[in-house]
């Protein structure tokens, strides 16, 4: 309630990509030392007592603490991730990152719609790049607490970078970032990189696949867990095409879903409580086409454990928010994560 409080009568009164720096610096700020995270979980976060037991996840490296994770977008350059964890989200993916550093879209580029519970961005992949990414999450690994939390690095392809060039251009930053992760995520599906989507097409998803997979055991000496995040705006046939692609080329698994631009709000990608529907037919078409082995994470919509629930049920193995846990606070992903252990 003291949330609601201030997220209707201060929040909504502050410039959204403003607040969302606001609260990414206070979150970090909190994270940065052991007295900040043991005041975080125990007044939010605590996760329930026991991993999770799936065989499907046993491709991973370490066993996921609870089910729902925060999606990219939130922590683009690694800079929250211990703040994160400690309020409650059992993994924390960052990015996307590119190879290259670059500003983003010219603002403004991120909405509220808090009449449909959704946010809209046009953020443009706005990042510091894989080498500096890179050199924090270096340090955040070497130490203890940065090594306990379970880190999954989302990377794209660069604005400079043309369409015939976009493998190599995964395969730098996995290449960079690949030591540091528990898995990789290849984002084709954002809307606000022109050029971005067409990469979805399984003649030019294939080689980004074999050369990000390539260099991040170059880089790591191990099979980093990879998967592929797709939109919710490709036709079903397109979407079973991608998953059959996956489950042939043997790679860990896939996310959906990203932003949809089926709306009429304007520029940019719509997430939360708008994509629900759409988000749970992808993720039913995706495990189709995938097959009962590789892992799917879902995306979309999710507010509520019944949300989550019905995802699990329509085939996800593992859960991501982010529009949620901006309007319901900071309580929310521990509370979620709980609910489900019961």
């Amino acid at each position: 309630m003291l949330y609601r409080f201030a997220f209707d009568n201060l929040i909504t009164r502050t410039d959204p990509e403003t607040a969302h720096h606001l609260a990414l610096q206070a979150i970090g700020a909190a994270g940065a030392t052991e007295a900040g995270r043991r005041a975080l979980r125990a007044s939010f976060g605590r996760l329930p007592h026991q991993p999770i037991r799936d065989e499907r996840l046993r491709v991973f490296p370490r066993a996921f603490p609870a089910r729902l994770g925060l999606a990219a977008g939130m922590d683009k350059n690694a800079t929250a991730v211990l703040g994160l964890a400690a309020l409650g989200f059992g993994f924390v993916e960052i990015g996307t990152v590119t190879r290259h550093s670059q500003p983003g879209n010219e603002q403004p580029r991120l909405w509220r719609h808090p009449q449909i519970g959704s946010l809209r961005n046009r953020m443009g992949f706005n990042n510091d790049g894989a080498d500096a990414v890179a050199d924090r999450l270096r340090a955040l690994r070497a130490t203890k607490a940065g090594r306990s939390v379970i880190i999954g690095v989302n990377i794209g392809k660069s604005k400079i970078t043309p369409a015939e060039l976009a493998a190599s251009d995964y395969a730098y930053s996995a290449q960079q970032l690949a030591r540091y992760a528990d898995y990789l995520v290849i984002n084709v599906s954002s809307p606000n990189t022109p050029g971005l989507r067409d990469l979805q097409t399984v003649e030019s998803l294939q080689p980004i696949i074999e050369a990000t997979r390539a260099a991040a055991m170059r880089s790591s000496g191990r099979e980093v867990p990879l998967l592929v995040k797709i939109a919710p705006d490709l036709a079903d046939e397109d979407v079973i095409a991608v998953a059959e692609l996956v489950r042939a080329e043997q790679i860990t698994g896939m996310v959906a879903t990203n932003t949809t631009i089926d709306h009429e709000f304007g520029a940019g990608g719509l997430s939360g409580q708008a994509l629900r529907a759409r988000a749970l037919e992808v993720v039913k078409l995706t495990r189709k086409g995938l097959g009962l082995r590789p892992v799917l994470m879902g995306v979309g919509g999710i507010t509520t454990t019944a949300d989550a629930r019905a995802m699990l049920a329509a085939g996800a193995d593992l859960l991501q928010a982010y529009s949620a846990f901006v309007y319901q606070g900071p309580s929310w992903p521990g509370r979620i994560n709980r609910e489900l252990a019961k």
